[in-house]
């Protein structure tokens, strides 16, 4: 069959799910995406209440190059489609009661900034960052955008000599730590590995490219919030011919053989409850952009499952996310847009996520107040706020315990910030493992899938393509190249091209 006119269903319209669906419009399929939940997104939903618009999932915008040629590759511009502004400062740092940092994306800033805490730290970040840049170069050349069949395909000569320069066997924390001594400013080289669910003594060296992202490349915010984007890739779907059916849960994925025939599902009322009616779509292509674990385990039949329930639970899940949206009547002054907040001893906060699942005492967090670079996001005078302490997955999450963690995190969070939150909030909301389990079919309830450690990277990910059925692909956050935004959109662009070649 040629490709015009080939029938591909895609579960799921989270980003990758939309993409996916967009890139096989466009080259002339007939898509079809079903979504469990009333609205596009998927984990980049919105919530709104008493005037209160919040993001109700990612937040931070980084690589807005791979944004840049994702839009390309439709011949639009990103411009067309949604605002991206630069934020200065890129992020404030609380590393303690009364002491806070601004980091600004930009070299010469962070050198300053290096230099002033820790005497010489400057003219070794300059050497950092250079050596983050050939990574990030080398990774978006050579590997991110790679589909990766076998092992073979992965320990190539490229990678032989590229990998040993990039320290892919390396490790993150111990070459961090080797250049600088004050814990701040190792800590600000490795927040980012909770983007990749990784604790940074677990993740792999090539992970310091990050920091080229975050102090060289900038952080920015599309307005509107990170939901904007995804109402833009789903416009862009739409208008490439993708149909999108909401409220729509699939049950089953269908097999004749090695092939995947058709998809099952049910439609849900406005409370996410079944309805009643089911319906059930033929298919060429089958896309799956959901929760990779769920889609084998639930969806598919024993016989055709590329991983079993002992695979899921031999992995290393990454943390799950515990949220608390708040809406204040009034406005903070010490915030900036993202706030991150480090405990001096942060190992104890990732061995509760990671090595004895507990709800950490001290947590480290992050505080969004999007309503800096966005006001219309509350009421005048008010201040929208996401508050995020990384945790375990799996971990029990009944009404009583979230609610006492939750008046725990804000109180934790006044302390540090020396700010009142609560005498103030007219809205309260608390989104965590159940959450993501119920919302989103997760595993364990994680907000990101699997860590990437250096088990769980690249060609050692779950694979795009499945074993069992020949024309089933996996699309998302398990999958090659991994966890977040600009990665899920390579997975997308990666799936959608081998979707045309079955």
């Amino acid at each position: 069959m040629s490709v015009k006119g080939k029938r591909a269903v895609v579960i799921g319209a989270g980003f990758a799910g939309m993409a996916a669906a967009a890139l096989m419009a466009r080259d002339g399929m007939d898509v079809t995406v079903l979504e469990r939940n009333a609205s596009a997104g998927g984990r980049a939903r919105e919530w709104k209440t008493e005037g209160f618009t919040f993001d109700m999932g990612p937040s931070w915008y980084l690589m807005p190059e791979v944004f840049e040629r994702f839009f390309s590759l439709f011949g639009e511009k990103r411009e067309d489609w949604y605002e991206l502004v630069r934020l200065d400062p890129s992020y404030r740092v609380f590393f303690g009661p009364g002491e806070k940092v601004d980091v600004r994306s930009e070299p010469e800033a962070a050198e300053a900034l290096f230099e002033g805490i820790e005497p010489g730290a400057g003219a070794r970040l300059r050497d950092y960052l250079e050596d983050a840049a050939f990574k990030y170069d080398v990774a978006m050349r050579e590997f991110l955008y790679r589909e990766y069949r076998t092992v073979f395909d992965f320990l190539n000569r490229r990678l032989i000599v590229d990998g040993l320069k990039m320290k892919v066997l390396g490790n993150l924390d111990a070459e961090v730590s080797r250049r600088f001594k004050d814990r701040r400013l190792r800590q600000i080289l490795e927040y980012e590995m909770v983007f990749l669910g990784t604790d940074p003594k677990a993740a792999p060296g090539m992970y310091s490219l990050l920091s080229h992202v975050d102090l060289t490349q900038g952080v920015f915010y599309p307005l509107g919030g990170l939901t904007a984007v995804a109402d833009a890739i789903r416009r862009l779907a739409a208008s490439r011919g993708a149909r999108f059916e909401f409220s729509a849960e699939v049950e089953a994925i269908r097999a004749e053989g090695r092939r995947a025939k058709s998809v099952a599902f049910r439609r849900l009322d406005a409370e996410g409850k079944p309805a009643g009616e089911r319906g059930e779509l033929e298919a060429d292509v089958v896309v799956a952009g959901a929760d990779y674990a769920h889609v084998e385990t639930s969806l598919l039949d024993a016989s055709s499952r590329s991983y079993g329930e002992k695979y899921w639970a031999s992995r290393v899940v990454a943390p799950s996310m515990f949220l608390v949206y708040l809406g204040l009547s009034k406005r903070l002054e010490g915030l900036a847009h993202h706030n991150l907040h480090f405990r001096e001893d942060w190992g104890t906060h990732f061995d509760a996520i990671f090595r004895k699942p507990a709800w950490p005492e001290d947590p480290c967090f992050y505080l969004s107040a999007i309503t800096k670079s966005d006001p219309g996001m509350a009421p005048e005078g008010g201040e929208n706020l996401f508050l995020l302490v990384p945790v375990a997955a799996g971990l029990a999450d009944d009404d009583a315990t979230r609610e006492r963690y939750a008046d725990h995190a804000i109180r934790h969070a006044e302390k540090m910030l020396g700010e009142k939150l609560l005498d103030s909030a007219k809205v309260r909301r608390v989104f965590s493992q159940r959450d993501f389990a119920r919302d989103y079919n997760a595993y364990k309830g994680t907000a990101l899938g699997l860590s990437h450690t250096l088990g769980q990277t690249a060609v050692f990910r779950p694979s795009m393509r499945s074993r069992k059925l020949a024309n089933l692909l996996y699309a998302g956050q398990y999958t090659h190249p991994g966890i977040g935004v600009p990665m899920v959109l390579m997975a997308a662009e990666l799936a959608a091209k081998a979707a045309t070649e079955l």
